[in-house]
């Protein structure tokens, strides 16, 4: 199976996006990971006047755990599925929460202009067609200083852990997708996981973006190899 870029990828999420909520819902820690590696942001004073980039935020499970951990900040709001903006729009967010409709390498062409003083992004840089480009644009659109942690599944490059990524799948994600009618996107989320990088690989892809004091951190409980968050931050 190939993998579902751009518009198609766009368009797949459009059509899962009215279930997608009750699938996160029953995948155990979902949430409280997202919040784990939001608060990895290390933003002080719950980021107090920060303007903070939330990067493919889906239907605001993202957004959610950056209000959790920085309530008092921006926060812009950026996916590139309208379905799945549609719906994170609809619920109720504090007036400092604007979302808006973009791919995250279009950022400047959609009027999303920077700097920001934090970037988070969960579950994004595997769907990318160039995952380098959208790291040089996010760069770019970030202030001297700024902060920024990615959350995302990045096997950890021991070999038990595909096997045990793939079994989850074809014993939960993807019958639930079939189930759904969303097939071709579940297992595109199978599949961009096997063929994304390793922890260590995407650590140096954002060194090489330019993003110092970068780790990559692993997630507790059963994503403990298969979820990590990358934290760096932008010369000052």
């Amino acid at each position: 199976m190939s993998l579902l870029r751009d518009d198609a990828l766009s368009t797949a999420f459009d059509h899962a996006a009215a279930r997608y909520d009750l699938l996160v819902a029953a995948s155990p820690g979902y949430h409280g990971h997202l919040r784990r590696s939001a608060r990895r942001l290390g933003l002080p004073d719950a980021g107090r006047g920060a303007r903070v980039l939330d990067l493919g935020c889906g239907t605001g499970a993202s957004t959610a755990a950056l209000l959790s951990a920085a309530g008092h900040a921006d926060i812009t709001a950026v996916d590139a599925s309208a379905g799945m903006l549609e719906r994170a729009a609809a619920k109720t967010w504090p007036p400092g929460v604007r979302f808006v409709h973009a791919a995250a390498e279009q950022l400047v062409a959609a009027g999303v202009d920077g700097p920001f003083d934090a970037v988070f992004a969960a579950y994004l840089f595997r769907n990318v067609t160039d995952p380098d480009a959208t790291l040089a644009a996010v760069r770019a659109a970030m202030a001297p200083g700024a902060r920024i942690a990615v959350h995302e599944y990045a096997l950890s490059g021991r070999p038990v852990h595909r096997p045990l990524w793939t079994a989850v799948c074809q014993a939960v994600i993807m019958p639930v997708g079939r189930a759904g009618g969303d097939t071709a996107l579940y297992e595109h989320l199978w599949r961009s996981v096997l063929d994304f990088d390793t922890a260590d690989a995407f650590a140096a892809r954002m060194r090489a973006a330019g993003f110092g004091d970068d780790r990559g951190l692993p997630l507790p409980g059963g994503q403990t190899g298969i979820t990590h968050t990358f934290v760096g931050r932008v010369a000052a």
